[in-house]
C-alpha cells in the first residue's frame, strides 16, 4: 500500500529561475501565436494546428525536447520544465498535439526502455519532425468493460494489427501511432506508422475540437514491437494525467485572471461590479480552488519528474482536483461576464469546452476518487 504521507523535496515543488524564465518566453509566444482568433483558425485547419507554430516551438524555444533525456536528441531537462509549457499552452489552448505527441507518446517510448525504438523516434519528436500519439491505452482509464479492442498477429513478414482503437488523440494526423495490443502472449506495444490501405482513420465530432481525436481502424497494419510483453499503460497514462493537470491549471488561470479584468471595467449603479460582495465571493472561492489545483498539480508533476513511486496517487489527486477547479474556473467565467460570456463571439465557451473534455479524458472525477480509495487502502479499511 502507498505512503499516505509521502515526502518530496520541496525545492521541486518550487518554480526555479530557469522555470520562470521559460514560463515568460511561452507567455510572450503564446499572446502573438494563440490568442482567441488564432484558436478559431487553427482548430478549423486541416491539420487542426499551425505547423508553423509548431515548428517554432520545438526549434526555437524547444519544449518538444525539454523532458527528452539528450541521448535521444533531447534537452535532458525533467518532467517539471514540461509542465510550465503544458500550463502555458492550456492557458492559451494552443491547439498544437504536444499531449498526444511530447507527453503520451514519449514517454510511452521511454517507459518501454527499448533502445531501439527510442533512438528511432524520440530525436523526431524532440525536433518537431514527427507528430505521434498512442492508442488502445483508455480501456484502463474507465471502469467500463472495454471491447475488442487492436489484436496483434503474426504475418507474413511480420507482425500486423487488426481491430479499432476509437477517440484517438490526433489520430486522422499523427504520423505514428503506439498501439496497445492483445498478442497471444498478452497485452504488447507496438509502433505503426498508419497507412491509407491498412488503417483507415476518421475523425470524430468532439466537443473540444482544439484537441482533435479520432476513430483508427486497422486492416492488417504492419507494426514493429516495442519494448517486452507487458503493462506500460498506467505509467504513460499516468504521464498523461500529471500533463492535463498542467494544462487545466492555465485554463483555470486564464479564467480567474479575464474574469476578475472584466468585473473592474464593467460598471452597474455608478461602481464597478467585482466591487459587490457576492462577485467577490465568487471569485475568491475560485483562487482558493485553483491554489489547491496549483498544489496538486506540481506534486503530480514532481512525482513524474523524480520517477517516484507515488506518481499513481498523485496523478489521480492533481486529475480530480484540477478538472473540477477548471469546471468552476469556466463556469464563473461564463456567469460572470453576463450575456456576453453565452456569445459565440467571447472566447469563454472556447474553455467551457477544453474543460468539459478534459474532465473525462483520463477518467472521470469518480474513476479517480475510486482509483485513490484503492490506492491508499481506504476503500479496504472502510470495508473491514
Amino acid at each position: 500500500m502507498h505512503s499516505r504521507h509521502p515526502e518530496i523535496d520541496p525545492q521541486l515543488l518550487s518554480e526555479t529561475d530557469e522555470q520562470r524564465e521559460l514560463r515568460t518566453v511561452l507567455r510572450d509566444f503564446f499572446t502573438e501565436v494563440s490568442g482567441p482568433e488564432e484558436v478559431r483558425k487553427h482548430q478549423a485547419s486541416p491539420r487542426g494546428h499551425d505547423e508553423t507554430v509548431w515548428a517554432r516551438l520545438a526549434g526555437e524555444i524547444g519544449v518538444h525536447g525539454l523532458a527528452i533525456p539528450e541521448q535521444y536528441g533531447g534537452s535532458g531537462f525533467t518532467f517539471a520544465e514540461l509542465a510550465v509549457a503544458l500550463e502555458e499552452s492550456g492557458r492559451a489552448l494552443c491547439c498544437a498535439p504536444l499531449l498526444p505527441t511530447v507527453v503520451l507518446a514519449a514517454h510511452a517510448l521511454l517507459h518501454s526502455t527499448d533502445r531501439q525504438a527510442c533512438e528511432r523516434h524520440l530525436p523526431r519528436i524532440a525536433d518537431g519532425t514527427l507528430t505521434a500519439t498512442v492508442a488502445g491505452f483508455h480501456d484502463d482509464a474507465t471502469d467500463v468493460p472495454a471491447g475488442p479492442g487492436v489484436l496483434a498477429e503474426h504475418g507474413a513478414t511480420g507482425w500486423v494489427l487488426r481491430g479499432a482503437a476509437d477517440f484517438v488523440l490526433d489520430g486522422a494526423g499523427a504520423d505514428l501511432i503506439l498501439v496497445r495490443a492483445q498478442t497471444p502472449d498478452g497485452t504488447r506495444l507496438f509502433a505503426c506508422e498508419p497507412s491509407a490501405d491498412t488503417c483507415t482513420r476518421t475523425p470524430r465530432r468532439v466537443l473540444d475540437e482544439t484537441r482533435r481525436q479520432a476513430l483508427v481502424e486497422f486492416r492488417g497494419a504492419p507494426v514493429l514491437p516495442v519494448g517486452e510483453p507487458g503493462a506500460v499503460t498506467a505509467t504513460t497514462l499516468d504521464a498523461g494525467r500529471a500533463a492535463l493537470a498542467a494544462e487545466q491549471l492555465g485554463g483555470s488561470g486564464h479564467a480567474l485572471d479575464a474574469t476578475v479584468e472584466f468585473v473592474r471595467q464593467r460598471r452597474q449603479f455608478g461602481r464597478p461590479i467585482g466591487s459587490f460582495q457576492a462577485v467577490k465571493h465568487r471569485l475568491a472561492d475560485v483562487l482558493v480552488a485553483l491554489e489547491a489545483a496549483r498544489s496538486a498539480a506540481a506534486y503530480a508533476s514532481a512525482c513524474l519528474a523524480t520517477a517516484s513511486p507515488q506518481l499513481p496517487v498523485a496523478a489521480s489527486a492533481a486529475a480530480a482536483v484540477c478538472s473540477e477547479t477548471f469546471h468552476l474556473a469556466t463556469a464563473e467565467y461564463v456567469q460572470l461576464h453576463g450575456g456576453i460570456g453565452f456569445t459565440w463571439e467571447h472566447p469563454a465557451h472556447l474553455y467551457v469546452r477544453r474543460a468539459r473534455s478534459s474532465e473525462v479524458l483520463f477518467g472521470t472525477t469518480d474513476h479517480h476518487r475510486t482509483r485513490l480509495a484503492d490506492l491508499t487502502g481506504l476503500r479496504s479499511e472502510s470495508a473491514a
